[in-house]
């Protein structure tokens, strides 16, 4: 698994494992959880993705029961988590609406929320979720500038930024945005033409991208046809599903896209990597390109 540089004292994973639907497994045990993390290790993947509203802001406690158990998992992992949304729902359940919050207030508690939840001290990336209409950058800068210095993250990036999102806040910062995740995938393929990909692959950001499997309609068989026909005779030709074609797509690009895959499925967990093993070469990643545009390029 090759790892890709986030700062200069941090690397990710190439594929990271999602964890927004950890809480919705029909076994939430501390063991359970201790083994799809142990089944991603054994493939390399080390980077765990969660945020603080994931499960109705009950998957990081989820998480942090399994690292209790089993606190050796800790030092071989990266954890990114996330935060800014509140919704009516959770330890915010007297909210009146659903809304975004970047005061330094709210991302000081979050922080320590995550923290205690995870039962860790440091978290390695921590990413504001949504862009917030109501943002004031240089308050929401300084605390992110904060949390880093404070020693309790390690690194601060964005999630759902365009482009002027990503200015305006990192002009109100000292500490350098390191990724955004945004959605990417061969259906979501847009962030290719309308400058989102761009703009990070010329400051050399790397793109985490989040539900690369187009929600998973490219594997469920409620996708595209002629996209699934595309991706099937890759996956023939390389022995490997849908699913691997699609994420080798991504990892194919040369902006360093990180597909954060999730899933409670073990032997879906067990196969991640296998996107390592497809051949793609510029003629099949337009060939799939060209399928998902409907057309071909002009």
């Amino acid at each position: 698994m090759d790892r890709v540089q986030i700062t200069p004292d941090l690397t990710f994973s190439r594929i990271v494992y999602g964890m927004w639907r950890l809480a919705e497994a029909d076994d939430t045990s501390a063991a359970h959880v201790q083994a799809k993390v142990e089944a991603c290790l054994a493939q390399g993947i080390t980077t765990m993705d969660q945020a603080d509203i994931y499960g109705g802001y009950e998957a990081e406690e989820v998480f942090g029961a399994a690292l209790k158990a089993a606190p050796a998992l800790r030092d071989q992992i990266e954890i990114v988590t996330k935060c800014d949304i509140v919704a009516p729902a959770g330890r915010y359940s007297d909210a009146r609406v659903k809304y975004y919050d970047t005061s330094a207030a709210h991302i000081r508690a979050s922080v320590d929320h995550s923290l205690r939840l995870m039962n860790i001290d440091r978290i390695d990336m921590l990413l504001v979720h949504r862009p917030d209409p109501f943002m004031d950058h240089h308050e929401t800068g300084a605390a992110l500038d904060e949390a880093v210095a404070s020693g309790k993250v390690r690194a601060v990036g964005v999630s759902n930024f365009k482009l002027h999102d990503w200015t305006l806040l990192q002009s109100a910062m000292k500490t350098q945005l390191a990724t955004n995740q945004i959605e990417l995938s061969v259906t979501a393929h847009q962030g290719f033409t309308n400058g989102d990909v761009a703009y990070l692959q010329e400051r050399a950001k790397p793109i985490m991208a989040w539900s690369p499997l187009g929600g998973g309609s490219l594997v469920t068989g409620d996708g595209d046809a002629a996209v699934r026909s595309a991706l099937t005779a890759v996956a023939q030709d390389n022995d490997v599903d849908l699913g691997a074609v699609a994420v080798a797509w991504l990892l194919a690009h040369p902006a360093n896209i990180l597909p954060v895959m999730g899933t409670n499925n073990m032997s879906r967990i067990n196969a991640l990597s296998n996107a390592l093993k497809v051949k793609m070469d510029r003629q099949t990643w337009f060939e799939i390109y060209t399928a998902a545009l409907g057309q071909e390029v002009p």
